[in-house]
């Protein structure tokens, strides 16, 4: 479809085209200088030791659970408001996934009080997942997490850049994990980070990236090896430096592009406040400095949230949902069932969550015509209490 305005947008240009041009020229397509370089700047910015550039976020996250050296009877509490791969990736592992509640539908971030209501003798690790760009409250989490002597991962997917004070998102745990999907703040089609401060993690990343071999073929390229061994069970878990090129230009975007999303979200807020103040926009006035990765919404109970997409979808504008949580698809639901009682702010604000377009380069007035248009769909749609939402 040819949406008039899309969920999300790429911010490339003439920088980008050079960067792959560049790398298709030097006729050396994989891991390599531009790889090397991307994990530097990375590193750099988010002021971490050491990042380990791989194909994508869901990989990274799968290194980070296989570094820690998660196993069959560990359990890793993960909120279920979150995109699939959180959790995948802990299954990846042979761990178990036990799914916590979000904190309310101001903060759709995983609760606290939550987290340690859940830990049990067999709870190995805390996932947290900042939703939307929006920080998790790191400190008592990382409380918590050493009071109980559990390790601490962050699936930092929608958070390149948000931080709690001086110190980014990403410096908060034993490892975080970045996600470069097209439709992330820092985008290279696919693409991903794992990010530490220890050591031994970073070397195990490194390691089994690309078949835990002890030399790459860029070594051997560069005539610093001539063979290899095998010492672990690895993964093609390479990016490529096409990619890397991207992500270099795209780092340098990074900050301006967040500041642009913040703006944004800020004039959406002051125009739902104006015009359709029933509307409902998680984190409010949030103590943390997010990344603004999305602009969630939450419909009025009882709106019938297919009529309303379908009706934004009739003038255009590109939604969607943030997300179905992890624990009612089957395959979950099935293998790791949760009690109808215990994941009721996920439930809640799972029905009523919709997402609306936000992009770097979206423009404003587009925002105010998205609000108008939001108000106009809700007054033709009715409440229907009784029903579904979806």
């Amino acid at each position: 479809m040819n949406w008039r305005i899309p969920l999300a947008d790429l911010n490339f240009g003439e920088e980008e085209k050079e960067a792959v041009m560049k790398v298709l020229d030097s006729r050396w397509l994989t891991m390599g200088e531009e790889t090397q370089n991307f994990e530097r700047e990375f590193a750099r910015y988010l002021g971490v030791k050491h990042a380990v550039a791989v194909a994508n976020g869901t990989a990274s996250l799968h290194l980070a659970c296989l570094a820690l050296g998660l196993k069959p009877g560990d359990e890793v509490l993960v909120p279920s408001l979150t995109f699939v791969a959180t959790a995948a990736s802990i299954v990846y592992a042979g761990a178990r996934p036990v799914f916590v509640d979000i904190a309310g539908e101001t903060n759709t971030n995983i609760s606290v009080e939550s987290i340690e209501a859940r830990i049990t003798p067999r709870t190995r690790a805390i996932m947290v997942m900042h939703y939307g760009g929006y920080p998790c409250d790191m400190p008592r989490i990382l409380e918590i997490a050493g009071r109980y002597g559990l390790a601490l991962i962050e699936d930092a997917a929608h958070a390149p850049g948000a931080a709690i004070g001086e110190k980014k998102i990403g410096n908060w745990s034993n490892v975080a994990s970045f996600s470069f999907f097209s439709n992330k703040n820092l985008a290279t089609g696919e693409g991903g980070m794992v990010v530490t401060n220890d050591d031994e993690i970073a070397r195990k990343v490194r390691l089994q990236r690309s078949h835990a071999m002890t030399t790459m073929t860029w070594d051997r390229h560069k005539g610093h090896a001539s063979s290899y061994e095998v010492v672990d069970l690895g993964f093609n878990y390479r990016i490529d430096e096409i990619r890397s090129a991207i992500g270099r230009i795209q780092l340098k975007k990074l900050d301006g592009n967040n500041t642009r999303r913040g703006k944004l979200t800020a004039a959406y807020r002051a125009a739902f406040q104006k015009l359709v103040p029933e509307i409902e926009i998680p984190f409010e006035q949030y103590p943390f400095s997010p990344a603004y990765h999305l602009l969630p919404i939450l419909l009025p109970a009882g709106v019938n949230r297919f009529a309303f997409m379908e009706g934004m979808k009739a003038q255009g504008i590109q939604t969607s949902i943030h997300y179905p949580p992890i624990h009612q698809f089957n395959y979950y639901r099935n293998r790791f069932p949760v009690e109808q009682t215990e994941l009721p702010v996920t439930e809640s604000v799972g029905s009523r969550e919709v997402t609306l377009p936000l992009y770097a380069d979206l423009d404003p007035a587009s925002v105010c015509w998205i609000v108008e248009t939001t108000r106009n769909i809700l007054q033709e749609i009715p409440v229907e209490r009784s029903r579904s939402v979806w």
